[in-house]
């Protein structure tokens, strides 16, 4: 289990026709990697994340209870297919590409339980809970049915709270240390895809 890449973005204009009343919303789900296994650039990780990342609504992303988005390297071949069907173009996506901050490898959501602590380098996080995907995720991705495949597949990642602050690196181990272990992420997935199927909400 390793880090793979550290992103981090600003808030701009995110376009799309994905939800009946946005035309154009504000959003830094647009990442870019600042640290990664070719360039591996120490970066700051404060009680709030990525030093220099932004998020646009507070309410659902960042804060001290979601400063770092996880994202498992392992989805993208899963994504690369889909988007490449359902928009009829080549998509490669890169490293960063779901809003995430931690692009990593060795361990999905079947394997993380909230409560759990990550320790990667000298750092130390612990596991708050899933990401929910929106509208803003469907016009990132440019599939309005992007955030319905996000729940259906599980592959959702995770949010961490920061615990130890310093400076971190591409390329670090990951440790898992176990916490209570009562519910994991996709456990987590699995009763938000059945709740937004009885409520119908695929917003």
């Amino acid at each position: 289990m390793r880090l793979l890449s550290i992103s981090s973005g600003k808030v701009a204009p995110l376009f799309g026709n994905h939800h009946p009343d946005y035309k154009s919303v504000a959003s830094a789900i647009v990442k870019t990697p600042v640290s990664d296994l070719q360039t591996p650039t120490p970066i700051e990780i404060t009680k709030l994340g990525v030093r220099g990342d932004e998020q646009a609504d507070l309410s659902v992303h960042g804060g001290l209870e979601k400063a770092i988005y996880v994202y498992p390297a392992e989805h993208y071949a899963f994504w690369n297919t889909l988007l490449t069907r359902e928009t009829k173009q080549a998509v490669e996506l890169q490293y960063g590409a779901f809003g995430e901050n931690f692009t990593i490898e060795g361990l999905l959501e079947t394997e993380v339980f909230v409560g759990d602590v990550l320790r990667i380098g000298e750092l130390e996080f612990s596991v708050v809970k899933l990401r929910e995907p929106c509208f803003k995720f469907n016009a990132r991705m440019k599939y309005k049915g992007a955030a319905k495949a996000m729940l259906q597949s599980g592959f959702s990642g995770w949010y961490l709270r920061v615990l130890k602050a310093g400076t971190l690196a591409a390329g670090e181990k990951i440790t898992v240390i176990p916490g209570a272990r009562e519910v994991s992420i996709a456990q987590q997935n699995h009763q938000l895809l059945r709740n937004r199927k009885q409520q119908d909400l695929w917003e």
